[in-house]
């Protein structure tokens, strides 16, 4: 036989009961024999308790009571044929009466005793159980109201009743034998001590009825039905990836279920544990799902862990001082104190050096915990031996739970990197002896972020999500939301990466969606729901939203971003950028920044800020890190300098090549602020800066490409001017080139830790004769590529290219 337990979620509502009627009809079809033990409709018991408080107060409690009598009598009327209702009505209205009067007797005495109360919340069992019977008893005969108040046995414990096991058994398995032909509905939650009086089992309670009935009758399994498949991962309200497992041994699921799963109460499921009958928890709405199975082992499994649990409001309290040390009967002392006062203990940890003992309960506990400690302890405080325990409150306790965790090297480490990777404090640790748990205490803030944080450390087979904030929705901004929406489902099924854009911002509007904005339609978007754009209001916002994973992406060349470039890193937030103005600053700048990132363990790319789509950065990074030693750099790292002079030769003027340059959009409005060298001044700088070097900006020495006449031009037209004036310099320069059969390349180069930047004649030997359009180039002349150096080129600009660095960076960002 099988005990198939509905919680108030499934017997809630019409919908709901049809459900659980089908599933148990075809259980009983398949000649299962269930006992079905069902809790009160939902809401049911917190209605009749509010009413017997509010009775005790002297407050009217009709209302609520008829609300009680129609939500019972709307079941019956849309479920039970018409000429079966009206006996149902009856025994309902009865059982309400019953109510009634003892209300109206908790009124008159304005008094609730705990016996009072137990009493008036076993009716929402034994109205939604005779109900339901009744209900099934159109298609099943053979159902059965069985109130269980007759046959466990408790003692008078009111509120919280302890089992007569022996008598119970006795009565249960008397009763069984009896209606052993029928398909019994078996009230949860409520039993009656020596002299018949009800009681209640407690927390949990339904839930120990299924395992006592399913215990004594040797039932094959115990299936408990609620509104979830089975237990998950993690809580699915706060971490959208949790999934179902399909199998928990009893250790794993206690402890998941002590650390916050509400699915089951694992002290009430104690007597099935203990005859090793399987625990199934069902979806009662998604019945074909298998669930997890609850066994005596977890069987094989490759997951580390079998799921996060948490408890989102804890108090922390710290006992410190010389007296503790080598104190024997100290700890036993203090959680004697606790344990007896009816103080339940979350979690202990202890220094080695015994200086220091701390211990989590519950914040409704806490005052009352420390005034305790300070009666018990008044001499050692007073002699300075103990220091007065404070109260840490807004904190959580986070526990990694698996029977595998003891046989896989790591846990640990993989836990602290995950929280310490997104900026989460660990205010205390407790890992027991088994191996089964490691529970951390950190700030409530954060418990969100590291539910989802460490969830993503550890179930490998789920993708990791990089929360993005965006500023900047010009051409490398669109083009690299198009590339993220083209490339989405190949991140996901290649790379094991989901990226959720959540915030975007241009100099005119912002827009938040911590779902992930749609990019697709990103524009429209934010057109029609942003708000006023704010950058400090945004960096506040992201900041706020507390994503695990957060990736701040800086698409301007505006000066203000960098500015909050620190106060991001310190927030444990990684940045991608192609604005090169943060990294080209002042050295003292740079170097903050980076030093910033490490210490936070957060990512600094902005490997567009050298050579766009071109992997320079990372190159020269991974040179250094092999131990490689770099000798000398050379680079042209201007497409429009490139272009122009790849182009100035034969006939070509430089007039007409830097006209044509500019009618293609290779440059600036202003030529000269191309020509000019400085974009390229900044991008060595930078090179400099990651081969080691603390160069300043004024450091470099930059060779000039136009006559001074060409760069105090008031206006570009006069610029234009004066650059045909000078045609005579510039037609010199191109035959000196073509006298001496070489090319005229405008070069930076870092050697010895000194950077120029000048007009170069190179021959056809040289790795930059034969550079072409608008290409980039750079040669790394190392101890390992002494004679032939490394050289990457490509092209050097453009919104396609560039997007596509700031997208590379973005996928490696906690790689």
């Amino acid at each position: 036989m099988k005990v198939l337990k509905f919680g108030g979620t499934s017997v809630g509502t019409v919908e709901s009961l049809k459900a659980v009627l089908s599933i148990v009809k075809k259980s009983y079809d398949a000649k299962e024999k269930p006992l079905v033990v069902l809790s009160a409709m939902s809401g049911v018991t917190n209605l009749l308790t509010q009413l017997a408080e509010e009775a005790a107060e002297g407050k009217s409690f009709s209302d609520g009571l008829k609300s009680l009598e129609d939500k019972h009598f709307a079941v019956v009327k849309e479920l039970l044929a018409v000429k079966f209702q009206n006996p149902v009505f009856t025994k309902l209205k009865l059982f309400f009466n019953e109510v009634e009067d003892l209300l109206q007797g908790i009124f008159a005495l304005k008094e609730l005793s705990n016996q009072s109360k137990d009493l008036i919340l076993s009716y929402g069992e034994r109205c939604s159980n005779y109900m339901v019977s009744k209900v099934m008893e159109q298609y099943i005969p053979e159902s059965l109201f069985i109130d269980a108040s007759h046959y466990v046995k408790t003692d008078s414990d009111f509120g919280n009743a302890h089992l007569n096991e022996t008598l119970t058994e006795q009565l249960v398995k008397s009763m069984y034998i009896t209606h052993s032909d029928k398909l019994l509905f078996v009230t949860g939650f409520i039993g009656s001590n020596e002299n018949g009086r009800i009681t209640t089992l407690g927390r949990g309670g339904s839930d120990y009825t299924a395992a006592i009935f399913g215990s004594i009758l040797d039932a094959t399994a115990i299936e408990i039905w609620t509104d979830v498949n089975g237990m998950l991962t993690a809580d699915p309200r706060i971490v959208k990836k949790a999934f179902s497992l399909p199998v928990l041994s009893y250790t794993e699921a206690m402890e998941l279920s002590y650390f916050g799963a509400k699915v089951i109460y694992p002290p009430t499921m104690i007597p099935a544990f203990l005859k090793k009958i399987p625990i199934v928890i069902r979806n009662t709405f998604e019945p074909d799902f298998s669930g997890t199975v609850i066994q005596f082992d977890s069987g094989k499994t490759a997951l580390p862990i079998k799921g996060i649990s948490s408890i989102s409001d804890i108090s922390v309290i710290n006992l410190s001082g010389s007296g503790m040390i080598g104190k024997s009967g100290f700890s036993g002392r203090l959680f004697t104190l606790l344990a007896r006062e009816q103080i339940n203990v979350v979690l202990i940890t202890q220094s080695s050096s015994e200086h220091s003992i701390t211990f989590a309960v519950n914040p409704s506990d806490a005052k009352r915990a420390i005034q305790l400690i300070e009666i018990e302890f008044e001499l050692e405080i007073q002699a300075n031996k103990l220091v007065i325990p404070a109260i840490e409150d807004n904190l959580s306790v986070l526990a990694i739970v698996g029977e595998n965790m003891k046989r896989t090297p790591g846990m640990s480490g993989r836990l602290f990197a995950a929280l310490g990777r997104n900026g989460i404090n660990v205010r205390a640790i407790a890992q027991g002896s088994s191996e089964y748990n490691i529970s951390v205490i950190i700030g409530k803030e954060d418990l969100a972020k590291a539910l989802n944080a460490v969830h993503d450390a550890f179930f490998a087979e789920l993708k990791k999500t990089l929360h993005v904030f965006n500023i900047g929705t010009g051409n490398i901004g669109a083009t690299l939301f198009k590339q993220l929406e083209d490339q989405h489902d190949f991140l996901l099924d290649k790379n094991d990466i989901e990226i959720k854009v959540v915030g975007i911002s241009n100099s005119r509007k912002m827009l938040f969606n911590t779902e992930g904005v749609e990019l697709n339609n990103w524009s429209a978007e934010l057109e029609k729901n942003g708000s006023e754009a704010d950058l400090a209001l945004f960096i506040e916002k992201m900041k706020a939203l507390n994503l695990p994973n957060c990736v701040f992406i800086d698409n301007t060349a505006s000066k203000l971003p960098a500015t909050y470039y620190e106060d991001i890193f310190k927030s444990n937030i990684s940045i991608v950028t192609c604005n090169k103005i943060a990294n080209s600053g002042k050295y003292a700048q740079y170097k903050t920044l980076r030093d910033t990132a490490h210490r936070h363990g957060v990512d600094f790319f902005y490997e567009t800020n050298v050579g766009a789509g071109l992997p320079i950065v990372r190159v020269l990074k991974d040179l250094m890190l092999s131990g490689d030693r770099i000798l000398k750099i050379e680079a042209i790292l201007s497409g429009t300098i490139s272009y122009i002079f790849n182009n100035f030769k034969d006939d070509a003027t430089f007039f007409n090549v830097v006209k044509q340059a500019q009618e293609l959009g290779y440059t600036e409005p202003d030529p000269r602020d191309d020509l000019g060298g400085i974009d390229f001044m900044r991008k060595m700088l930078i090179l400099a800066r990651d081969a080691g070097y603390a160069v300043e900006a004024e450091d470099v020495d930059l060779g000039p490409i136009l006559p001074e006449a060409c760069l105090k031009a008031d206006t570009v037209d006069a610029f234009y001017a004066e650059l045909q004036n000078e045609n005579a310099y510039f037609e010199d320069m191109k035959a000196r080139a073509a006298l001496e059969k070489k090319v005229i390349r405008y070069i930076g180069k870092l050697e010895n830790g000194k950077v120029s930047i000048a007009i170069q004649f190179v021959d056809e030997n040289h790795p930059f004769y034969a550079l072409s359009g608008s290409d980039n180039i750079i040669s790394f002349t190392t101890e390992r590529y002494k004679e032939r150096p490394l050289v990457v080129k490509g092209p050097g600009a453009g919104a396609e290219v560039t997007a596509a660095g700031v997208f590379a960076d973005l996928v490696n960002v906690g790689a």
